[in-house]
């Protein structure tokens, strides 16, 4: 049976609050991410943006009259422009603002918007009234980002590191600090004001020991835990329009679940959903509930009410192996979950381990493109969900950062292991391949473990840490300084120890490096020094450039990345002596040997 290969990871419709017939998408325009704008009164839809490189990011204005889109250039900065929703002309919505990134955008039912832009060394939040002068609110040296805007345009919520002492700060539009909060016992996000116009409270997740739950705060009577709201692994949640039920979305190892809450009685509601994964969902402002479902052999589809509806069009064609399956091994720190997909004749199997980024992302039971690739020609995937991960509670996500790469790549040898003896993997015929964070996981495996992979693939890695956090986004700098306890000039020792590059001569494997030109989260400096580090050892590796940055907007990108990757390692299979073991049984359907029952209690 054949799957379209769907290349954009979709979005959800942003909804004009006042109007909600009206809504903007970003969706597939010939290869390239546009906006698009749909009336549902009409049931007119035309596309809003045009241009060479593909656009990202656009919201809609609560009375649905205007759509705001950014006009970056490859460098990641640019300018926030307006657009009637019936057509015309476009315009600079913040005039005489220089460019820079773009970090959070949030509207008043009043039609004020609230915009923060990053630039070298500052996030800068602006503040447009309707009809009214253009203001500063504030300009702070950290990576900011801007949260919320409240319904009457009282109150702006931004976000920091959640595990800071003011995770979350609440102003007013003249820059006065309402409240600086933190997680009364570990780290606390920020998710958004009730939409509710007489109402001024803010909805945050808070961590504990023991999992999560949904806290509210308003001015009145401050930080308070929500009933009926804590869940022992991951959790996000978002307004139902009366301001009183919650949505809360669980991931938990791997896939995901629903439910509606009403925060005052704590009466929760599990909602029906495929089983899978659910990579966004929320409640549209007319009552009705929308979501973006996928597993792993579907590609992403947006479910509003009763109708469901592919979000692109086919780019490729390919056919699935199995569905993914669950499997557990015994690891240094507790039982490591892995899905694992498999080709339709009998294995052992030619096997490719494959890392998520994040690093506090997590490999789901989710349509993936380049797994579908390399099942398509007879290679077993495993996806990883290492130390670090979403979906397994507080103590697994958590790092300490004496452990950064190496507590991972501990699970990762794991499952290797696991997955050999269940018969899943061929002894000497495993490689291992990784995006981002993954990217880097895999080359740092390709020096510390090279009796492991037969071949590591790394797209868009970082290969040098101390070099990359020199010349990466103010953003992925707090992020490095979180994990890793300073910067490079605080612990170099550190930044040494878990850099891929210090490892270049201990690496035997070949090792693909596939990277963007424009790249600013993961920089193309750092790349290519580490490239000629392990070129001048002598060690076989290949280097192939794109024109696009961390995220391409362009389909024609991806292919090209994913289909370098699979041609890479299907040769390295292809030019390795077959070995064999005996195969094992079935998938283990909890965590194996002595700790059975411990994945209930992540």
């Amino acid at each position: 049976m054949d799957v379209t290969l769907q290349i954009f990871v979709p979005q959800l419709p942003s909804v004009a609050e006042l109007a909600p017939h009206r809504s903007v998408r970003i969706g597939d325009a010939s290869g390239r991410c546009e906006v698009f704008a749909h009336d549902g009164a009409t049931g007119l839809e035309h596309q809003v943006t045009d241009r060479p490189r593909g656009t990202t990011q656009c919201a809609l204005t609560p009375d649905g009259k205007r759509i705001w889109w950014f006009d970056d250039a490859p460098s990641g900065r640019g300018h926030w422009k307006l657009r009637p929703f019936d057509g015309g002309r476009d315009r600079n919505a913040l005039p005489g603002v220089p460019p820079g990134r773009p970090a959070g955008l949030a509207m008043a039912l009043d039609g004020s918007a609230a915009v923060a832009l990053r630039r070298p060394g500052c996030t800068t939040v602006h503040l447009l009234r309707p009809d009214g002068p253009l203001s500063t609110v504030c300009t702070s040296r950290r990576a900011l980002h801007l949260l919320d805007l409240c319904p009457d345009g009282t109150l702006l919520a931004l976000t920091d590191d959640p595990a800071g002492p003011d995770a979350v700060r609440v102003l007013r539009p003249d820059g006065t600090v309402v409240a600086a909060l933190d997680g009364p016992t570990g780290r606390l996000w920020g998710l958004g004001f009730s939409p509710c116009a007489t109402e001024r409270t803010l909805l945050l997740v808070a961590e504990t020991p023991e999992g999560y739950h949904v806290m509210t705060w308003d001015p009145t009577d401050g930080l308070l835990p929500v009933p009926g709201s804590a869940h022992p692994t991951e959790i996000t949640a978002s307004w139902y329009p009366d301001g009183r039920n919650l949505l809360i979305r669980r991931e938990r190892h791997g896939r995901s679940q629903l439910r509606e809450l009403d925060r005052l009685t704590g009466r929760s509601t599990l909602l029906r959903t495929p089983p899978g994964s659910l990579t966004a969902a929320e409640v549209r402002p007319d009552g009705r509930l929308q979501y973006l479902w996928t597993d792993s052999l579907t590609p992403p589809h947006l479910t509003t009410g009763e109708r469901t509806t592919p979000t692109a069009r086919a780019v490729l064609d390919s056919s699935p192996g199995r569905r993914a399956e669950d499997l557990w091994a015994d690891g240094p720190g507790g039982p490591v979950h892995a899905l694992v997909t498999v080709p339709e004749h009998a294995g052992p199997h030619p096997t490719v381990l494959s890392l998520h980024g994040g690093p506090h992302e997590a490999a789901r039971d989710a349509y993936d493109p380049l797994v579908n690739l390399l099942v398509h020609v007879g290679f077993a995937v495993v996806r990883v969900n290492y130390r670090g991960s979403t979906g397994y509670g507080p103590a697994w996500r958590h790092i300490e950062p004496d452990q950064v790469g190496f507590a991972q790549l501990e699970d990762l040898a794991a499952v290797r292991a696991r997955a050999v003896d269940l018969g899943v993997a061929t002894p000497g015929r495993t490689a291992v391949c990784g995006e981002s964070w993954g990217g880097y996981l895999a080359l740092l495996a390709a020096g510390t473990q090279p009796d492991l992979w037969l071949a590591v693939a790394a797209l868009s890695p970082v290969a040098d840490y101390a070099a990359a956090y020199r010349d990466t986004t103010a953003g992925v700098r707090a992020l490095d300084r979180s994990l890793l306890g300073g910067s490079p000039r605080q612990v170099p020792e550190r930044y040494a120890r878990v850099s891929p590059i210090t490892y270049v001569d201990r690496v035997r494997a070949p090792v693909l490096v596939v990277a963007g030109q424009e790249d600013r989260k993961c920089p193309p400096a750092q790349i290519s020094s580490y490239v000629e580090a392990l070129t001048a050892t002598g060690a076989p590796c290949e280097l192939v450039w794109t024109d696009d940055g961390h995220d391409p907007a362009r389909a024609a990108v991806r292919v090209r990345a994913l289909a370098t990757a699979v041609h890479f390692l299907g040769t390295a299979f292809a030019g390795a002596q077959k070995t064999t073991s005996p195969p094992g049984g079935g998938f283990p359907t909890g965590p194996s040997g002595p700790v059975q029952n411990s994945a209930e209690r992540r």
